[in-house]
């Protein structure tokens, strides 16, 4: 429904928070803010432009498979009023490359776009089919993300393992290397990983000079603490109960990369302070999306001016002095 309104223009546009302490260059690319949109939301790349105009800095699409495919089976997504959390089992339902491709040709206006990929279920190449998401949306899209870390596609955690990690780089590298323009490449990371993992995508990260890590996905722990019947479902859970270890790992990430590769931030934001702890922690850019379902888009400008008061608080000038503080 909601997709529907924003297509067809009926979702009134919100002026965006401009303020110079928000605004940041990264892989040449200006971000009037930090605050982007994560992927999960329009998969299809349908309405980028109408949720940048929600006052997004940035609006990542997908995740986006090769060729079409449904999905899991329903019921799939689960709110978890109680807890202010969702649980999904989506697994990649989406239109495939060339109509998300039809989508992005078809933008009228301009704002930093990324494009998530993924692999379709029984695809056993599984880099085959991110290069040719990088062959088909690289042109298109302002930054590219290999998605590893959804836990509702079989056997594709697995390939954060460090030796499936390398060769799966090496041959996106490859074949974003072959596009008419350089784009930045992402990697998206699990929060559920051992010690060893960490270590070891760190190290590859800046072995391959990856260009940032998006930190993280959905979680499949569930917490004690979760009061809602709906917590029992399999999936991945996000929303507020994933931002303690979102942030822990966050922080993990800046300190074993030495606050060498950009961290987008995500995982349970559902305010000011959180997102600027997670700016604290190591984020130079932060994405959410579950709390979108409980407090509205109007989240975004609120989170952006408070941002702007805890800056000034602290006493930073502008968002890139509090990167990494905490470990200062």
């Amino acid at each position: 429904m909601t997709l529907g309104l924003l297509k067809a223009g009926l979702v009134p546009a919100r002026r965006p928070i401009r303020n110079a302490m928000l605004a940041s260059r990264h892989w040449g690319l200006d971000f009037p803010n930090p605050v982007g949109l994560a992927a999960g939301f329009d998969k299809n790349g349908e309405v980028p432009d109408a949720m940048l105009n929600q006052g997004f800095g940035f609006v990542e699409i997908g995740s986006v498979t090769p060729r079409p495919q449904p999905g899991n089976p329903k019921p799939r997504l689960f709110r978890l009023s109680d807890d202010k959390a969702v649980i999904n089992r989506m697994g990649f339902n989406n239109h495939g490359l060339e109509a998300a491709a039809a989508n992005l040709m078809a933008r009228q206006s301009r704002g930093v776009l990324g494009a998530n990929l993924g692999k379709n279920k029984d695809t056993e190449d599984a880099a085959a089919d991110y290069v040719l998401g990088v062959e088909r949306l690289g042109p298109l899209a302002d930054y590219l993300v290999i998605n590893v870390s959804s836990p509702n596609t079989p056997g594709l955690r697995a390939l954060q393992g460090r030796a499936p990690l390398e060769a799966l780089i090496g041959r996106v590298k490859e074949a974003v290397a072959r596009l008419p323009a350089a784009k930045p490449l992402l990697l998206k990371i699990a929060p559920d990983l051992t010690a060893d993992d960490r270590r070891d995508i760190a190290e590859v990260a800046l072995e391959t000079k990856l260009d940032g890590l998006i930190v993280s996905n959905t979680t499949i722990e569930r917490p004690a603490s979760l009061r809602s019947p709906q917590a029992k479902e399999t999936g991945g859970l996000s929303g507020a109960p994933l931002f303690k270890p979102a942030t822990a790992l966050l922080g993990e990430m800046y300190k074993l990369t030495q606050g060498r590769v950009l961290l987008i931030g995500v995982g349970g934001i559902g305010s000011g302070e959180q997102a600027y702890a997670k700016i604290r922690a190591g984020a130079s850019l932060l994405q959410l999306y579950s709390a979108l379902v409980y407090q509205g888009p109007a989240l975004v400008n609120e989170i952006n001016l408070d941002l702007i008061r805890l800056l000034k608080k602290d006493g930073f000038s502008h968002i890139g002095d509090a990167v990494g503080a905490d470990h200062r």
